[in-house]
């Protein structure tokens, strides 16, 4: 009995820390979508002045 109860708590266990690190992946995955650049970045990086086209003068 008493190994069936160290292997549940065994078995719980792996499953906790499964659960964990999956959960911190996403939660990594979240943020760097979040903070991911959505446009063009310059070598400095600062955004790029919108350049201007001459047809719409």
């Amino acid at each position: 009995m008493k190994k069936l109860v160290a292997l549940a708590v065994v078995a719980g266990g792996v499953l906790f820390v499964v659960k964990r690190n999956k959960a911190a992946k996403a939660e990594a995955d979240l943020w760097r979508e979040a903070t991911a650049p959505t446009g063009p970045i310059s070598v400095n990086g600062t955004t790029p002045a919108k350049t201007t086209d001459a047809s719409h003068n």
